[in-house]
């Protein structure tokens, strides 16, 4: 088979001009590779080069910079004995050809020079194991000594090698195999799944980013639910997250059984990546009801209860994020949010829906609020068809209330148009009990649309509650710092 035609990219003929110049046979090689086969969007190309990789990308980037003005910066990892570099929105990355040997009981491989079946055969899987030539000889031909495009059609992962030798040299591969399986919606091969199952606990010798890594890819899958759901058959999912084995199952007292949790969150998960959710609203999809094994109970009138599981959830997620190594800043915060705040709109939509309600609503979510309504239409999963219909419609309603609402009161981000500030500067008092009481009740009255949103309505409010207080004034106009048309920035 011969790829010429597919080979669109600027960089494959320059490739082939420098390779022919240095006599250096340089191939792409693995997930790109693949991609090509099946028509999927790639911005990352892998290249393997019989002799100086490294000296072959300088002289590419040299040649680039000649015609196009504009030279890549070349990053050279030697101890690797690659280098990389951006042409435009893609990443190309350049290495020898290698032969990789393992001493037994050690994970770290004896790297020598070889030649290139030596290189694709160190490769995890018969599909990432092909190369293209980008040689004058043969430009385009297709090389594939293990059958990989075999395995392509039948839509499987396979490990070429030993399954079991390969996952005891480097068990991250157990959870790349899920991965390229939930990404492709491809099957995994028996005997390479059962080598799975045999070393699951090989992972606990790896280290939670490279986990998470590969998890995080996972979770951005079209239907990351058909990925987890392998990981749990593989036994790999209860190793490292054992709090979602613990959502399983359905418990029935007294005739009355909850909902498989388990089964809900992998369901509104595919439900917020059907709608394009970004990575950080999967995480909070996946967790949004993590704390309902730690909240359940059985009330004998009520049946099964998870009362506060959102607030527990929100509690555990700091922890988890901690644990898998996420990053400790907005997208924890953000996480933290969604699952705290996740069942308020649906609150909403079970019933009349006041101004008040979608003001509160709007206040706490803040810029977030899309996202929010995103994750809580997503939760919607109840097989009763009806019930369904009318939680969206009530939905719209509630979506149209906030549009509404944000346009003429200005609430998301919302600050109270009177500062603690003013309030201790106009009645000469230091922070104090009063100053709280005043600033509370401003905020509750402009979201409960007691009075507008405005620093006149408000100032004159804070007035009545300092007479109230028993506090007395120097004068009485809404004058100040300035801080008139705050709220809404």
């Amino acid at each position: 088979m011969n790829l010429q035609d597919q080979l669109s990219h600027p960089v494959f003929p320059l490739i082939r001009k420098i390779a022919k110049q240095l006599e250096s046979p340089a191939y792409l090689v693995g997930g790109y590779v693949r991609d090509l086969l099946i028509h999927r969007p790639s911005t990352d190309i892998d290249c393997t080069v019989m002799g100086d990789g490294i000296g072959l990308a300088r002289a590419l980037c040299l040649e680039i910079g000649k015609q196009t003005g504009l030279e890549p910066e070349l990053l050279v990892f030697k101890q690797f004995g690659t280098c990389k570099f951006h042409y435009g929105d893609t990443e190309i990355e350049f290495v020898g050809a290698r032969k990789e040997s393992y001493t037994p009981g050690s994970r770290k491989p004896h790297v020598e020079q070889g030649g290139l079946e030596d290189d694709l055969n160190r490769r995890d899987f018969s599909i990432n194991a092909m190369a293209v030539s980008l040689n004058e000889k043969d430009y385009g031909a297709l090389i594939d000594p293990f059958q990989g495009l075999e395995d392509l059609d039948h839509q499987t992962v396979r490990s070429h090698r030993d399954p079991v030798q390969s996952f005891q040299e480097d068990p991250l591969r157990m959870f790349r195999a899920v991965r390229f399986a939930s990404q492709l919606y491809f099957d995994i091969e028996p005997d390479t799944f059962s080598a799975i199952v045999q070393e699951a606990g090989e992972i606990r010798n790896l280290s939670a980013e490279r986990i998470t890594e590969e998890f995080d890819k996972l979770l951005l899958s079209p239907k990351p639910s058909y990925g987890i759901k392998l990981l749990d058959a593989a036994g790999l999912l209860e190793l490292f997250f054992p709090e979602m084995i613990a959502l399983k199952g359905v418990e029935t007292r007294n005739g009355k059984a909850h909902k498989d949790n388990f089964e809900h969150t992998l369901e509104v998960l595919d439900h917020v990546a059907y709608a394009g959710g970004d990575l950080w609203l999967r995480w909070a999809a996946l967790l949004h009801d993590i704390a309902k094994p730690r909240t359940k109970r059985f009330e004998p009138q009520k049946g099964w209860t998870f009362h506060s599981h959102e607030y527990v959830g929100a509690k555990m997620v700091p922890g988890l994020f901690k644990r898998f190594k996420l990053p400790l800043d907005e997208h924890e915060r953000f996480v933290q949010k969604m699952v705290e705040l996740h069942l308020r709109p649906i609150i909403l939509a079970e019933d009349i829906v006041t101004d008040s309600a979608v003001r509160r609503l709007l206040f706490e979510a803040g810029d977030d609020i899309d996202s929010l309504m995103a994750l809580a239409r997503a939760d919607i999963t109840s097989k009763n068809r009806e019930r369904v219909k009318r939680y969206q419609n009530n939905f719209s309603i509630v979506e149209r209330k906030l549009q509404e609402i944000e346009e003429k009161d200005r609430i998301r981000n919302f600050q109270p148009p009177v500062s603690g500030q003013d309030i201790m500067d106009y009645f000469q008092i230091p922070p104090c009990r009063e100053v709280g009481i005043i600033k509370d009740h401003l905020k509750d009255a402009i979201l409960d649309g007691i009075i507008p949103n405005d620093r006149e309505a408000a100032w004159q409010r804070m007035l009545e509650l300092g007479a109230e207080l028993g506090l007395q004034g120097k004068d009485s106009s809404p004058a100040g710092n300035g801080n008139a048309e705050q709220a809404g920035n």
